[in-house]
């Protein structure tokens, strides 16, 4: 009898911009907030527990604009153990993830939030490159 083997690849349909900054979580979301005129609040921290590790919890802030129907989502990529969320992006210190852009230029808020004084820099990723991208699942 022949074997099959079911294989399931995850769709990753979302934008991911890094950021690079010093300052604390909230102080930050201002920034991004003031800059992209959205309204990150906090959220629970986002959970991920993996084998070795165990469970790890990072700071998440979250948004939905009604009107755009856009979600934005700002998570610390070190957690509470000080475990990376992205291990092969050890530089960013935070990432936001938007999903459902259909409106929004990615590279104009890109350039918005590098004029943030609280931000050092910022980054587009493609997250089909990442290894850990189902850390971002949710």
């Amino acid at each position: 009898m022949a074997k099959h083997k079911l294989i399931i690849e995850e769709e990753y349909e979302f934008e991911l911009i890094g950021i690079c900054s010093n300052y604390s979580d909230y102080r930050l979301c201002w920034g991004i907030n003031k800059a992209l005129n959205i309204q990150l609040s906090k959220g629970n921290d986002y959970e991920v527990t993996l084998k070795k590790e165990g469970e790890n919890k990072y700071s998440f802030y979250e948004y939905y604009d009604e009107d755009e129907h856009i979600e934005y989502y700002l998570i610390k990529n070190l957690s509470n153990t000080y475990k990376r969320l992205i291990p092969e992006k050890d530089q960013i210190d935070y990432f936001i993830i938007i999903k459902n852009n259909y409106v929004r230029d990615v590279n104009d808020m890109v350039t918005r939030l590098k004029g943030i004084e609280s931000i050092l820099t910022a980054f587009i990723f493609d997250v089909e490159e990442l290894k850990s991208k189902s850390n971002l699942e949710f």
